[in-house]
């Protein structure tokens, strides 16, 4: 092993025990990526930056929900692998609990697929809705509904994350968690140690690394508890960073309602200029097409001049099919860097192997898609092509061994 190549190996072997802020551990998966590129410039790019160079934090890396390729989402054991990924944002989906204290959730009423609630009977009796189980007679599927507006802060914190996953073919509440799709894994998901907001501000700068906060659209009535608004939500989110000292510039507020961007911008400006609006208006208008400029409502040139300055829609509305087999920026891409809106995308890494073509993340390029290896090819058309600011990745090495690489920052 050459000398830097060793320096590097002891460095990941004390990574276990002490944070090195100016370094990262990518582990195989990067390398094995490459591996399966087909020949071309790319391939030969990538191979050329080898395994035994020292790769750093890169921003261009964005933790999305901390590590959920292998770890359960938003738990303390996710960001710090994120953390050791080389991630330089990283994400935590804010929801509130009965008390009205913020935590890190994907979504507010996930806690029956991320946790193991439904096998703690007195905080499952809490639950919106218990566990049911189906019924294949009646054509029923199983289901529960248990959210974090229906604990304590307290009672949150004392669950246990587990691997995002349900079976709603199931007859029995083992079956029912027992879900976990097999490109992951439940070897780290026996701990799974859930944050407060606050917590996760605390750590995630004690690792020297910036925040990405999402704010969930509430799934109970607002005003909540009679005097709970929309507004003291998103002010309440702001206001833990201030508490916390953090600079407004080292903080990426996001929501995918344009209503808590326009907040931020007037209430607190220094926030919301770094504020993203996340897209998801394919879901919401089944007219939408990121070809056909007269489907995006609002448009590009109108959320530009709301103030917004960040858009971050999912990877597949960036991209599309080039004339020559290459994946090229879509109208969307082009009209958004037009209107001078920085872009970001997610999420790479979340759609498990890419034989069957990568599912909803990849559906624009889905003839270009033959196998993992494109996950390295979307990425370089991201930065090189459309210029993208990051993107989100539920395995961080992948983003941070390529902007690496070819020098994003």
């Amino acid at each position: 092993m050459r000398s830097s190549g060793l320096a590097t190996g002891l460095l990941l072997l004390l990574g276990g025990w002490a944070h090195a802020a100016d370094t990262a551990q990518l582990g195989p998966r990067p390398f094995y990526l490459v591996d399966r590129l087909a020949p071309g410039p790319l391939k030969d790019k990538l191979s050329a930056c080898g395994i035994d160079r020292p790769y750093t934090p890169r921003s261009f890396s964005i933790s999305h929900r901390g590590a959920p390729l292998m770890f359960p989402e938003h738990t303390r054991e996710g960001i710090m692998a994120a953390d050791r990924m080389g991630a330089g944002i990283i994400e935590c989906d804010v929801a509130f609990t009965k008390d009205r204290q913020l935590v890190c959730r994907h979504s507010q009423c996930d806690l029956h697929t991320t946790t193991d609630i439904l096998t703690r009977p007195d905080l499952a009796a809490k639950c919106t809705k218990g566990f049911e189980p189906a019924d294949p007679a009646t054509g029923r599927k199983a289901s529960a509904k248990c959210c974090t507006s229906d604990l304590t802060l307290a009672e949150f914190k004392s669950l246990n994350g587990k691997m995002d996953a349900a079976n709603p073919d199931a007859t029995s509440l083992t079956a029912y968690l027992d879900a976990t799709p097999r490109w992951r894994t439940d070897l780290y998901a026996t701990t799974g140690t859930l944050m407060s907001h606050k917590e996760y501000i605390a750590l995630v700068k004690s690792l020297g690394r910036k925040f990405t906060p999402e704010l969930k659209a509430p799934q109970v009535p607002m005003p909540f508890d009679g005097t709970y608004t929309q507004d003291s939500y998103a002010q309440q989110l702001i206001d833990e960073y201030k508490q916390a000292g953090i600079p407004a510039a080292d903080v990426y507020p996001q929501s995918f309602q344009l209503r808590d961007i326009l907040y931020w911008l007037e209430k607190e400006p220094a926030f919301g200029k770094q504020a993203v609006f996340l897209d998801d208006r394919d879901e919401r208008d089944k007219a939408f097409d990121s070809e056909k400029p007269e489907t995006w409502k609002p448009g590009m040139a109108e959320l530009a001049a709301k103030g917004v300055k960040i858009l971050a829609p999912p990877l597949w509305m960036l991209v599309r099919p080039g004339p020559d087999g290459e994946i090229e920026p879509s109208a969307y891409a082009r009209e958004a860097k037009a209107a001078g809106l920085g872009l970001i995308a997610w999420s790479l890494e979340r759609s498990g192997t890419l034989a069957d073509g990568g599912g909803y993340y990849y559906k624009s390029i889905k003839p270009l898609v033959k196998g993992d290896g494109d996950i390295l090819r979307l990425l370089d058309a991201l930065h090189g092509k459309v210029g993208v600011m990051g993107v989100f990745s539920d395995w961080p090495a992948t983003a941070t061994f390529y902007a690496n690489c070819v020098g994003a920052p």
